[in-house]
C-alpha cells in the first residue's frame, strides 16, 4: 500500500536584491508602484471570464486560492496548510489555514470552499474550468478541513486549484465581484477608472500585513506599443511585465531598467472555425498549415521570442513530443491539398485580430503567407471584448489569432462547444485514457497520442510558444522570472 504524502507549508521565497537604489525616484516609490498591462480586463472576477487580463490584477493579490504556483511551476500551500492525497489518487484532504478572513469580515473556512467549488461546477457557471470542477465532490469534515473526491486521477490537480478559476469566494458578495472584489488576499480594489486604469492598497485586515511592502499598486492600460516605450523612458511606469517585444532592445543597454525574459507554457495558434466550410475539410486546414513559415511568423508577431510548435503542447512540458514535422512549411503542398478538396482559389476567409501586438503583427505576416497559396485573410481588427463576445461567444469567426496562456488546457478540445468546434471520438477517449493514467510513463505516451492527432487532424495551425519580456525599473525586486500561468503577484515586490 502506497504512503499517504503530505505537504507542508512553505515560508516565503526571499527575493535577490537586483540593483542599488536609483536615488530619490525609488525611495519616494518604495512603498508604491505602477505597473502597465496591454489589455484592461472586463471584470475583476475570474471565475467569470476568460480573459487573462482579469487574473493579472488580482490572482494573489485580492483573491486566493488552496494552492500557490511558484514562478518555477511548483506548487505550495496557500489558503491550505497541507494535503494528503490518498493511494489511488482521487482523494485529497486539506487542512485549512485557521485565523482567515474575507475583506468584509466574513470568515474563510471549509464552507466558503465548498460553496467556491460547488459553484463553479454548477450548470449556469462560467468558470472556464467548470469541467474540472464538475469531476469534484467537496465534503466539509470541520470549520477547517475539506475533502476532495475526485471521479478521474488528474497529477495536475494541485497545480489546477493555484489558478483564478479556483479561488475561493466569500457567498455573500460573489454576485458583485466583478466590480466589488472581495478576497483573502492582501489588497483590495482602491479604484476602478474604466479605461484607464485600476488602484490596489494593501488591505489592513490581512493576516500578515507586515510582510506586504508594496502598498499602493497601479495597473495602467497601455495597448499601443509606442505609447508603452514612451510611458516606461518617462518613468510613468514601473514594470511593465509581458511588454511588446519590439520595444525590449533599447532597454537592455540602458543602466536604468532591467529586461526578464519569461518562460511559458503559453501556445499562440492560428485557430480555425472547424465547424465552418470549408474549414471543417482537413485537407483545407492541412493547406492553411502547410502555408505558414512559423519562424517568420515567430520574427514578425513575437519579434523573434519564441519556439515554433506543431500542437497544443510546449517544450518543457511533461510528455511533449515535436510534432512541427507533421505540418511543415510547404507552399507547393498547400496549393496541392486546396486542390484536391475542390477549393477554387481564390478563396476569402476572415480573419479575426484581437488588440495584443502579437496578433495584430502576426495577421499581417500569415495573410500574406495565406495569399501566396491562393487564400485571402480579410483581416478584421476588434477590440477586446468584441472578440470575447463574437469570436469566443458566439463563434462568429473563420480564422483568428490568439495565446492560449493556461498550461494545462487540452481538455478544451474535448469540449463539444467551445469556440473552435472541434469534435473528435478518438480525441475525447485519448483524453479520457489520460486522465485516468496513473503512471507516469503511460501518461507520457497517451499525451504524445493525443498531441499527434491534433497535428495530424490540423485543429489549428499551431504556431509558437511565445517568450514573454518584463521591462522595469531596476531597483524593482521579486519580479517573476518565469511565468507558469499570467499573474502579477504584488506580494513578492519591493524596492530596493
Amino acid at each position: 500500500m502506497l504512503n499517504r504524502r503530505t505537504v507542508l507549508a512553505t515560508g516565503a521565497i526571499a527575493a535577490v536584491p537586483l540593483a542599488t537604489p536609483l536615488g530619490a525616484l525609488a525611495q519616494s516609490r518604495k512603498d508604491a508602484v505602477v505597473l502597465a498591462m496591454t489589455l484592461e480586463p472586463p471584470g475583476l472576477d475570474p471565475t467569470a471570464g476568460a480573459a487573462s487580463a482579469i487574473a493579472e490584477i488580482v490572482h494573489y493579490n485580492v483573491f486566493e486560492a488552496l494552492t500557490k504556483i511558484n514562478p518555477d511551476g511548483t506548487v505550495s500551500p496557500l489558503l491550505a496548510e497541507s494535503w494528503e492525497v490518498s493511494p489511488d489518487l482521487k482523494t485529497y484532504t486539506f487542512k485549512l489555514r485557521r485565523g482567515v478572513k474575507f475583506q468584509n469580515g466574513e470568515p474563510f473556512n471549509a464552507a466558503a470552499v465548498k460553496f467556491s467549488f460547488d459553484r463553479a461546477a454548477a450548470e449556469k457557471s462560467t468558470n472556464k474550468d467548470k469541467r474540472t470542477f464538475a469531476n469534484l465532490t467537496t465534503q466539509v469534515v470541520d470549520e477547517h478541513t475539506v475533502v476532495l473526491l475526485n471521479k478521474e486521477i488528474d497529477p495536475d490537480l494541485l497545480f489546477l486549484l493555484g489558478q483564478a478559476t479556483a479561488i475561493i469566494v466569500e457567498p455573500k458578495s460573489v454576485d458583485t465581484n466583478a466590480t466589488k472584489p472581495v478576497g483573502t488576499g492582501p489588497y483590495q480594489l482602491a479604484n476602478w477608472n474604466k479605461g484607464s486604469s485600476v488602484v490596489l492598497t494593501a488591505w489592513d485586515g490581512f493576516r500578515a500585513p507586515a510582510s506586504i511592502k508594496i502598498k499602493r499598486a497601479t495597473f495602467r492600460f497601455i495597448a499601443d506599443p509606442a505609447a508603452q516605450v514612451a510611458a516606461l523612458l518617462a518613468g510613468d511606469v514601473d514594470a511593465f511585465p509581458r511588454v511588446t517585444p519590439r520595444s525590449v532592445a533599447q532597454f537592455k543597454t540602458n543602466p536604468r531598467y532591467q529586461v526578464v525574459v519569461s518562460g511559458s507554457r503559453a501556445k499562440t495558434i492560428l485557430a480555425m472555425n472547424n465547424k465552418r466550410k470549408p474549414l471543417d475539410d482537413v485537407r483545407v486546414r492541412r493547406a492553411i498549415a502547410s502555408a505558414i513559415d512559423r519562424k517568420a511568423v515567430i520574427e514578425g508577431a513575437g519579434d523573434g521570442y519564441g519556439a515554433p510548435i506543431g500542437s497544443h503542447y510546449v517544450p518543457g512540458a511533461f510528455g511533449y513530443v515535436d510534432t512541427t514535422g507533421i505540418n511543415p512549411f510547404d507552399i507547393e503542398k498547400g496549393k496541392r491539398l486546396l486542390a484536391e478538396a475542390g477549393i477554387k482559389t481564390p478563396l476569402e476567409l476572415t480573419l479575426t485580430l484581437p488588440p495584443p501586438p502579437y496578433a495584430r503583427q502576426g495577421g499581417e505576416v500569415i495573410a500574406a503567407q495565406l495569399a501566396k497559396i491562393g487564400i485571402v485573410a480579410k483581416i478584421q481588427n476588434v477590440e477586446w471584448a468584441q472578440w470575447l463576445s463574437g469570436t469566443y461567444g458566439s463563434k462568429n469567426y473563420d480564422l483568428t489569432i490568439i495565446s492560449h496562456v493556461e498550461p494545462f488546457d487540452l481538455g478544451n478540445f474535448a469540449k463539444p462547444d467551445y469556440y473552435w468546434g472541434y469534435e473528435s471520438k478518438k480525441f475525447n477517449e485519448l483524453f479520457d485514457k489520460i486522465k485516468n493514467a496513473p503512471r507516469p510513463a503511460d501518461r507520457a505516451k497517451l499525451l504524445g497520442e493525443a498531441q499527434r492527432l491534433l497535428a495530424e487532424d490540423s485543429v489549428h495551425a499551431f504556431l509558437y510558444q511565445p517568450q514573454w519580456v518584463t521591462v522595469a525599473n531596476k531597483n524593482l525586486k521579486g519580479l517573476w522570472k518565469d511565468m507558469p500561468i499570467f499573474v502579477n503577484d504584488l506580494s513578492s515586490l519591493s524596492w530596493s
